[in-house]
């Protein structure tokens, strides 16, 4: 009879699980600091745009894992549907729409300044496309969440009893239908209705199965994780190398989240974070705030990027090794005390994240 997975891990699930949010939440803003020197290539020397793109690779993983987290948290636990939507569900949503309205405030504020004049159909018009679109650059994640969130219920009752090999299974043709979105292998592609094993709901599974999985055979799995994050890292910074020089401008292929080097990256980092040990005394206050409210920088970080470009502080700022990494402390400083402060307000408490 097969088997179902069992947590084996002994280490305290909020310590791995709190480090990588956190790692996940500075590698976000660090990957859109850094964007601003990859965007570039071409304008700018190619030692410079090197740096950008080295960085911008070694973070591709933030996306992943605030998606694997999300399952290796949810998919183990019981819900019933009409508690999860109220509770979860409503959780990130009022967030969502909070900040959404000030991101919306702000592109109308763009627009009336530029000389834009609105009248009460072209107001309807313009805030159901902003809507559609979303919003604003980094909101298509909280879309795809929120999506992925609708299925967790279900989706939870099915992973928790399945087989390993049935987990496996699943995984296997998900990683399968990855493969296929380097252009050099989609022309290979045999037209089978697969579309159930795509999208981020793998990265789901993939945590739920990872956070259980402690068995490597007779690998060392902090020795397997360390060669994927390396295959991953390296595999992005030459693959975008390689095509923007032969495209003759930026290629953002190999920076997709549903590639394979994307897939080991984020597989490396999740399983490696998984397997510390130790207490992580260091910084534990900041680490726990920053863990708590990863939420709402992730939406507060552009606004406070955006103001901190006004004043010169940038990824460009002196030098790229330089810049990149400052700006992202800077705004990770800024965004924080913001959403720490609207959550000693009564009335900002449950809507800023």
């Amino acid at each position: 009879m097969e088997t179902k997975i069992t947590q084996t891990n002994t280490n305290s699930p909020l310590d791995w699980i709190d480090n990588l949010r956190v790692l996940a939440t500075i590698s976000v803003i660090f990957l859109h600091v850094s964007a601003s020197i990859t965007a570039k290539f071409g304008t700018i020397s190619f030692i410079s745009w090197t740096i950008g793109n080295v960085y911008n690779s070694s973070v591709r993983f933030c996306v992943p894992i605030f998606v694997m987290i999300t399952g290796a948290l949810l998919l183990p636990r019981d819900y019933e549907i009409s508690d999860f939507l109220k509770k979860k569900v409503g959780r990130i949503v009022l967030p969502f729409v909070f900040w959404g309205s000030i991101y919306v405030a702000f592109l109308v504020f763009v627009k009336v300044s530029k000389g834009f004049k609105f009248t009460f159909l072209k107001t309807i018009q313009y805030l159901y496309e902003v809507i559609q679109n979303g919003i604003y650059l980094h909101f298509w994640y909280v879309y795809m969440i929120i999506g992925l969130y609708l299925f967790i219920p279900i989706l939870g009752r099915w992973a928790r009893n399945s087989t390993e090999k049935e987990i496996l299974y699943f995984l296997i043709l998900w990683s399968c239908i990855v493969c296929f979105n380097y252009p050099i292998f989609s022309k290979y592609k045999i037209d089978f209705n697969l579309s159930y094993f795509s999208g981020f709901m793998g990265y789901l599974v993939l945590g739920y199965y990872l956070s259980l999985k402690s068995d490597f055979g007779k690998v060392n799995a902090n020795t397997v994780a360390i060669i994927m994050i390396g295959l991953g890292i390296s595999s992005t910074i030459v693959g975008t190398s390689f095509a923007s020089i032969k495209a003759g401008t930026f290629d953002k292929t190999f920076y997709e989240y549903l590639t394979p080097n994307v897939l080991l990256l984020s597989s490396g980092v999740f399983v490696f974070f998984k397997n510390q040990r130790g207490k992580y005394d260091s910084f534990k206050k900041l680490r726990m705030n920053i863990s708590k409210y990863s939420y709402g920088i992730y939406f507060v970080h552009i606004l406070v990027l955006m103001v901190l470009n006004k004043i010169g502080i940038n990824g460009a700022l002196i030098n790229p090794i330089i810049g990149v990494p400052f700006t992202t402390l800077v705004c990770l400083m800024m965004s924080l005390g913001i959403i720490y402060s609207l959550n000693k307000i009564h009335f900002t408490r449950n809507l800023a994240g």
